[in-house]
């Protein structure tokens, strides 16, 4: 389960729990990067209107905003990608305007992306040093220089991590620390990280935040962009929201709530985040027992009735994911055995799992879930083309016509439906995944990871969606990695371990501590209703 350091100690949504003490910041006297009054267009759409944001040595300042907000345009002004049409941009209290990137990282701003840009094929040393490489008094690269420099580079950074690696097999996490690594070999004071943490595990998050506390304590000034709320609390001092392009809060993190930043961020009061629907369970529509896959998970056994919604927890690799393929028929099954609704599923047929009435959104939606270069349109017909053919053809304006159904349905935002899949935001993208997949009709939904890369705005909008099916009869089976997720959608929490349940917990009992303990295998009670 990919919670993060300090997450128990986050305030939810209704809670009134303030976070833990803060260190406080260095004394204050100009910030070390400051944006005034940005504004910045692309011919009739304005995307920047009021970019304002101060960013102070020893402090780890949070970015939010729902998609759309203004977030990117305004890293891209500070990186030096784009040129604003208005306002100021200062360093250490004098006003400068980056012409292109290479004038931001001679200012010692750098840039920490989600998904980092190395090569793969190079070491760890040639990729930090790249371009700029020592020579020695003959004129070839020193590369004991490079190696000495990189080597305690990575030890000031607390990481075991050989400079004579290649790049290429490298975790998402590792390949993080190398670009950090790079930024500090610049001279870089100011740290801009774009939802780092999207792609890692627990304890690859807890390695990153003690590198963001320990550049902190150094004096580094670091933006921190994340959807992830519960990181906020753990991690950041001060906190700047942005709509529609705009600043409209900043705070200290120390005085706000998740329930405050929520309403900040979607513009309205939320009277509840997760809306749970109190609806009685009906009959079995998903009945598992059995199921093994050897050196996967083993004895696998529960049921989901329809009206519920039955979340898989765990951490990451205890089998979650796996057991979905499996039920779904992708992946192989030593064995086991899956009914929907009453009829037997033969293994290893997803098209006969769709027609008994199972659907599953998967965890990677641009990966498995979509086909992006393909428009809207006809990314939702995919799952259901032979409905829609007539005479053996296929016309655009069935596609459209259901597309357009399942959108206002799912308040997908598209200019257009024929426009590729890829240039919608998370949001909208899981959106279509899921309207694919309810457009089948299906019994019993499998979603997986629903609301992970996703701003706060569309979770509330997935989490409504969930309701309304369960309320209209549908099972739910939800496997997620969102502890505080788990805990507000849920009617029953199914914990993996190692490839097995150990345990099975009531809603009205589940707590952080009870789930992370049978995450652990500390534990094999089952506190409720066994399946």
């Amino acid at each position: 389960m990919t919670s993060t350091p300090d997450s128990n100690r986050a305030a939810q949504p209704g809670s009134q729990a303030r976070p833990q003490a803060r260190p406080q910041a260095q004394p204050r006297g100009v910030p070390r990067l400051e944006l005034r009054h940005a504004t910045k267009a692309f011919g009739r759409v304005r995307a920047l209107a009021d970019g304002t944001l101060a960013l102070w040595p020893g402090e780890v300042h949070a970015l939010l905003g729902e998609n759309g907000a203004g977030k990117s345009t305004l890293v891209k002004i500070l990186a030096g990608v784009h040129q604003p049409d208005g306002g100021e941009l200062l360093v250490d209290g004098v006003e400068r305007r980056f012409a292109t990137p290479a004038h931001a990282r001679d200012a010692g701003i750098a840039v920490i992306y989600q998904e980092p840009t190395l090569f793969f094929d190079l070491s760890v040393v040639e990729n930090i040093h790249m371009g700029r490489q020592p020579v020695d008094r003959f004129g070839r690269i020193d590369y004991d220089a490079m190696r000495r420099e990189v080597g305690e580079l990575l030890a000031s950074l607390g990481v075991d991590l050989k400079p004579e690696r290649l790049v290429r097999g490298l975790s998402i996490a590792d390949q993080q620390v190398i670009e950090i690594a790079k930024a500090l070999s610049l001279n870089a004071n100011v740290l801009i990280m774009d939802e780092p943490t999207a792609a890692l595990s627990l304890p690859e998050v807890e390695r990153l935040f003690a590198i963001v506390r320990r550049l902190r304590d150094r004096g580094a000034a670091i933006l921190f962009i994340t959807h992830r709320l519960d990181e906020v609390f753990a991690l950041t001092q001060h906190v700047t929201v942005m709509r529609d392009g705009a600043k409209v809060f900043d705070a200290p993190t120390a005085t706000l709530t998740t329930d405050a930043i929520v309403a900040k961020m979607v513009g309205r009061d939320l009277a509840t985040f997760y809306p749970k629907a109190d609806v009685k369970p009906g009959d079995v529509k998903l009945r598992v027992r059995g199921l093994t896959r050897r050196g996967v998970f083993r004895d696998v056994a529960f049921d989901v009735r329809a009206g519920e919604i039955v979340a898989l927890a765990g951490l990451v690799g205890a089998g979650r994911s796996e057991v979905a393929r499996a039920i779904f028929g992708i992946d192989p099954l030593d064995a086991g055995d899956v009914q929907v609704d009453g009829q037997r599923l033969k293994p290893g047929r997803p098209a006969a799992a769709v027609k008994a009435g199972l659907a599953l959104v998967p965890e990677d939606r641009r990966q498995q879930g979509l086909a992006l270069e393909l428009s809207i349109a006809c990314n939702a017909s995919l799952t259901v083309l032979g409905r829609l053919v007539r005479f053996g053809f296929l016309t655009g304006g069935s596609e459209l016509r259901l597309a357009r159904r399942w959108g206002e349905r799912l308040r997908l935002k598209a200019g257009d439906l024929n426009a590729p899949a890829g240039t919608l935001s998370g949001g909208n993208q899981q959106k279509v995944v899921l309207g694919k997949w309810l457009a089948t009709g299906p019994k019993v939904l499998i979603i997986d990871e629903p609301t992970r890369g996703i701003d706060v705005g569309a979770k509330a909008e997935v989490y409504g969606a969930l309701a309304e099916l369960v309320r209209e009869g549908m099972a739910v089976l939800m496997i997620s990695s969102e502890l505080q997720e788990v805990l507000g959608m849920a009617d029953r929490v199914l914990v993996m371990h190692e490839g097995r349940i150990t345990a099975d917990i009531a809603r009205a009992d589940a707590t952080e501590e009870r789930i992370m303990s049978a995450a652990l295998g500390e534990s094999d009670a089952h506190w409720g209703h066994a399946a």
